[in-house]
């Protein structure tokens, strides 16, 4: 702890969007202090010279990436790196004493084997992806206490989660029946130069990608078996939409029973009473991503169809905030015992 007692952090991956983004977050936090930025990449050279917007509110030099050098001026990493790096960097981290909060994909499933068959990565070691806490927060936050290593949930799989989990759960639709569609703003694709993230490319287009075959299907997959307890498979279908933040995670599902709008938000409002970051809309009102863009929030809305016996669920979040950033800062409250919402209460930007 710093002198004025808050709780020191660095980030590692400061140069990306989920990286920049947690500086943006943090610098309002009541009981933290940033102490260091990091990155393999740009190692040396002042932050603001990639990130203009931040002169004269970061004005630091970026850190290279020394487990033992972060130790000595952090108490928590948040680790927001590329698929593979994290299950390398994590261990050491945690060996230093560190507490750590991950934002790759690296230890989300628990079964290394599936990580190496969906990410294309060595998977990392066993005990690690079991140490791991899962950190969708409005339904294992209890785990979250007084841990010292947190997965975060990968973004569409945070929106589409919290839109399915009440209602499969209850067991008001057949998991075997679920459909989801998901669209993502271009930040998701991170800030690496590509061809698939081209201006004239995405502007004016709108494309689906890796059908059947995105990394997230798994942890989807895994979360909904367990609080279903029987064996869940899902139809993921994920889209780049021209816009630069927000994810809208649809989905569509046979129900188990004649029930309303008005059942769903009852059922949905009941579920998540007391967790202040999911905002259920009423009957027959849909969510916008404008609507959340900015915040922690995710807004769900549901339309529940008696002549075929469907209901479409419709999920929207900030996919670096909810997504990324905020919730890691929502699972490190979590941590430390602090109230959920600290440091987090940013009303959407809009329009």
């Amino acid at each position: 702890m710093t002198v004025a007692g808050k709780l020191r952090a660095a980030i590692v991956g400061s140069t990306g969007y989920g990286g920049v983004e947690l500086i943006r977050l943090l610098q309002n936090h009541p009981d933290i202090e940033i102490t260091s930025v990091i990155s393999s990449s740009s190692a040396g050279e002042p932050i603001e010279l990639g990130f203009p917007h931040l002169t004269g509110i970061v004005e630091r030099k970026l850190d290279g990436v020394e487990p033992a050098e972060i130790a000595g001026r952090a108490d928590v990493v948040f680790t927001a790196t590329p698929s593979g790096v994290s299950a390398k960097l994590v261990p050491q981290l945690l060996e230093a004493g560190l507490k750590v909060v991950d934002l790759s994909g690296d230890f989300r499933l628990k079964d290394g084997a599936e990580y190496e068959q969906w990410y294309k990565h060595t998977a990392p070691p066993a005990e690690y992806l079991e140490q791991a806490v899962y950190g969708l927060c409005e339904v294992y936050g209890e785990r979250a206490a007084g841990v010292d290593f947190i997965s975060n949930p990968g973004c569409y799989p945070t929106a589409t989660l919290l839109g399915l989990i009440p209602a499969v759960e209850a067991g008001w639709i057949k998991p075997e029946s679920i459909i989801i569609d998901a669209k993502s703003g271009i930040s998701g694709a991170g800030r690496g130069v590509n061809l698939g993230v081209h201006y004239a490319e995405l502007n004016e287009n709108f494309k689906a990608y890796k059908v059947n075959k995105h990394q997230h299907i798994p942890e989807i997959e895994q979360v909904l078996t367990d609080v279903s307890g029987e064996k869940v498979t899902v139809t993921f279908t994920t889209h780049l939409v021209p816009m630069t933040r927000g994810i809208m995670s649809t989905m569509y599902a046979g129900m188990n029973g004649a029930y309303s709008e008005q059942d769903f938000v009852e059922l949905y409002r009941k579920y998540y009473s007391g967790r202040s970051f999911v905002r259920i809309r009423e009957a027959g009102v849909l969510p916008a991503t404008k609507e959340v863009s900015g915040s922690n929030y995710c807004d769900i809305g549901f339309s529940a169809d008696a002549r075929t016996g469907r209901v479409t669920i419709v999920s929207v979040i900030d996919n670096i905030v909810k997504g990324a950033a905020g919730q890691a800062i929502q699972n490190l409250n979590l941590m430390m015992g602090w109230e959920e919402t600290r440091g987090l209460g940013y009303t959407p930007v809009y329009p």
